[in-house]
């Protein structure tokens, strides 16, 4: 599929929670990660989405955000997924960090500058990219 959000995660369907008005799917990415989704309950109908079929969560780049150290905090997004800084790409005003995951999963992060700063990303560095589940968006094949 080519689609401007670059962060395309291909899974399986393990559970649809159904809701008055959205739905939650839950997504097993290789390796055993797994996303949260939230959609309407139509876009569920109209996609057809139920447990067992292979679905793309797209993320775009600037929805992500790059933790490195929690502090002791919890966070109510559910989507974390933790991996290692491979690149990062410095703009005139935002950069853009590569990560994978230890599954394979590749992610690409849009920061400021500034954030590269604060967090002193680099190579190497263990983070985790964190998006809530509103920011999913499903695709499905046919």
């Amino acid at each position: 599929m080519k689609a401007s959000a670059r962060n395309q995660f291909t899974g399986t369907v393990s559970e649809v929670v159904i809701g008055a008005v959205n739905a939650e799917v839950h997504i097993s990415l290789k390796g055993g990660e797994t996303i949260v989704a939230s959609i309407t309950k139509e876009s569920v109908e109209a996609l057809a989405i139920k447990e067992g079929i292979e679905v793309i969560a797209l993320v775009k780049a600037p929805q992500i955000i790059l933790v490195t150290d929690f502090g002791g905090y919890k966070l109510s997004a559910r989507n974390q997924l933790k991996g290692t800084v491979t690149q990062v790409k410095l703009g005139v005003v935002n950069a853009e960090v590569d990560i994978d995951t230890a599954s394979g999963n590749k992610i690409a992060v849009t920061v400021t500058n500034e954030s590269v700063e604060n967090l002193g990303l680099s190579k190497g560095q263990s983070v985790t990219a964190i998006f809530k589940a509103n920011t999913v968006i499903l695709a499905v094949a046919g």
